[in-house]
This record gives structure tokens, sequence and C-alpha cells, in this order.
């Protein structure tokens, strides 16, 4: 008879709970390898940075460009409606857009044109009869006026006729002779020292040429160019304190400095007109449109002026602010041109004279 032994169900339960076990515990492996994977991943592509100091900087910096230009944009807009309104005004003066380069030529030949018409007789208002009086008399004429220089010249002339006379004079009495014109002891060397180098190196004799003339001790571009255009008929600009101030009042440039003057409106006009263009502008600079008081309400060529209202609009009042044979004075010359007598000019008193 064979004796069974009968499994206790307590073994069976023993079982049951390692199996389930090893499989939490490879379950748990499993978790933890995962787990190690998620971890290693995370190192090797690590989250955003934080933005560097530089780049803060470069933020910042573009933060504040862009605030500025906002002020700037806001600043323009008050400006313009600033301008606006002031433009609005009774009487206010509009600031002239740019102008086109053939726009500006014909107004400043017409300018002229109309300026010839007023002035006809327009010449040189220094006293001269030979190239030599001429280039000592704009020598002497600067820092005064050219009627000082007329009722000093003839004493002057009288007593050193050439310039080898007046290379050999005395400095002292030459300088009692234009002591009228101020500056005399400048004056009289440079008249001196310009007589010895035409005795010396033109043999008394005038050049007629602009880069021999500018050699002479107190002759620039201005005195050389008078010379060449009223003693040898040779065209030039001359630009003096009236040509450069009425140049610019009239908008034909905004230079400052003589030759760059000279070159901007010399482009505006042929060559042929230059020397009388001189002439006109001069001329109405001096009787019309002045310096301080420039007569605005008398000037024939207001419509034509970007400057009008500068100075007095009233007709009446403006007339009165005319100088010379404009407003029935005497002239600056002592021997007028005769067309200038014909038109009405009265010759300047000598010096000394009541």
């Amino acid at each position: 008879m064979t004796d069974s032994t009968p499994v206790k169900p307590t073994a069976k339960k023993a079982a049951k709970k390692a199996t389930a076990t090893t499989k939490k515990t490879t379950a748990t492996a499993r978790k933890v390898t995962a787990t190690t994977k998620k971890a290693t991943t995370s190192k090797a592509a690590p989250a955003k940075a934080a933005p560097s100091k530089t780049a803060a900087k470069k933020t910042a910096a573009v933060k504040k460009t862009a605030v500025k230009k906002t002020a700037v944009k806001k600043t323009a807009v008050k400006k313009t409606a600033v301008k606006k309104a002031v433009a609005a005004e009774p009487g206010a003066r509009k600031t002239p857009a740019a102008e086109p380069s053939t726009a500006l030529v014909r107004r400043a030949r017409r300018i002229n044109r109309e300026l010839a018409d007023v002035y006809p007789y327009a010449h040189p208002e220094l006293d001269f009869e030979n190239p030599f009086q001429l280039v000592v008399a704009t020598v002497l004429s600067a820092q005064t006026t050219d009627l000082r220089v007329n009722q000093t010249t003839p004493a002057l002339f009288a007593k050193y006729p050439t310039p080898e006379d007046l290379a050999a004079a005395n400095p002292e009495e030459v300088e009692e002779i234009l002591r009228p014109t101020g500056l005399f002891r400048a004056k009289t060397k440079s008249v001196i020292g310009l007589s010895k180098a035409l005795a010396e190196e033109f043999g008394g004799e005038v050049p007629g040429r602009l880069e021999d003339l500018v050699r002479l001790p107190g002759v620039g571009r201005k005195t050389a160019f008078v010379v060449l255009g009223n003693a040898f008929g040779r065209p030039g600009i001359t630009v003096d304190t009236h040509f450069q101030r009425l140049v610019r009042r009239w908008e034909w440039t905004d230079e400052t400095e003589p030759d760059k003057i000279e070159a901007a409106v010399g482009a505006l006009f042929p060559k042929s007109e230059w020397t009388m263009l001189s002439h006109h502008v001069i001329f109405h600079g001096r009787r019309i449109c002045h310096a301080r008081k420039p007569a605005c309400g008398a000037c024939p060529i207001a419509p034509l002026c970007p400057a009008y209202g500068e100075g007095e609009t009233d007709p009446e009042k403006a007339r009165k602010l005319l100088k010379y044979e404009k407003g029935g004075y005497p002239g600056q010359r002592l021997n007028p041109p005769q067309a200038y007598l014909d038109a009405g000019g009265v010759p300047a008193p000598p010096l000394g004279a009541g």
C-alpha cells in the first residue's frame, strides 16, 4: 500500500508569492532603467540656456534706440506743426523749397536784366584815367568808401603820376596824403610796393593777366577783376561786400567764401556778362538793397526777391532810404561818366568841400 503525501496549500501560496515578487522586481528594474535613460537624455539635450549678459545688453540697446526713434518722430511732428502754424500767420514769410538749377538760372538772369534797365549807367565808382590809377585806387578802397578814395587820389596822382614816381616816393609824404582813407600806413606800403613791382618787373605797365596782377602787393582777386574788367575789357566778377550780401539774399548761392561765390555765380551767367553783372549788383546794394535797412517798398525787383520783407515795405518810408542818385543825392565820383549825369546823377564834392 503506497503512502502519498499531499502538497500543502501553504507551499502553493509561497510559490505564487515568489513569482509575483520576481515580476515586481523585474518591473522595478525596468522603471529604473527608463528613469536613467531619461536623465541621460536630459543631460545630453539641456533646456534652453538663460540669455548671456552680451545678449541682454544688445536687447536693451535695441529697446533704447527704438524709444529714441519714437521720440525723434514725435519731435519732428511737433516741429512740422509749429512751422505750419507760423506759416499760417498773416504776413509770415514762407521758406522756399529747393529751386531747380534751370529755374535758378532763369530767375538770376531775369534779375540782372531788370537791374540793367534800372541802372543803364552802372560803372566802376572809382575815378581813374588809366590802369595804374585804377589799380592804386582799388587797393586804397579797402575798408573805406569809393567817395573817400576819389577825394584823396587827385592829390596823390598829381604828385606821383607814374609807377616810377610812386615807387621812389617818401613813405611819410604818401602817408600824409592817404591819411583820410584810413589804414594809411598799410596802404602806403602796398601802393609803393606795387609801384616798385610794376617798374621793375613789368616795365612800368600794369599787366593784363590775372596771374600777374595777383602777384602785386595788396592786389587780390577782387582788385584784379576790377582792373581786368574795367581797364582791359576782360570779364570778371567783383565779389565785394555788397555783391556777397545780395547774391545770398537772392539765394543764388549759400557760399560764404569769395572765391566760391565767384564760381557759383559765374556758372549762372555767360562770361561776357560778368563785369556788368558786378556793376549792376553793387549799384543796387549801395542804393536800394542796404545791409541793415533794405528799401523793399521801393525795390524794382521785389517780385523776384525771396528776401522781400526783410526791410521797409511801405513805399513812402522806403523811398526815404534811397541813396545817391536814386535818393537825389550826390554820387561817389568827382568825374562820373556822362551817362550817369544824363540819368540825373550828381558829381561828388571834392575833399574839404562843404
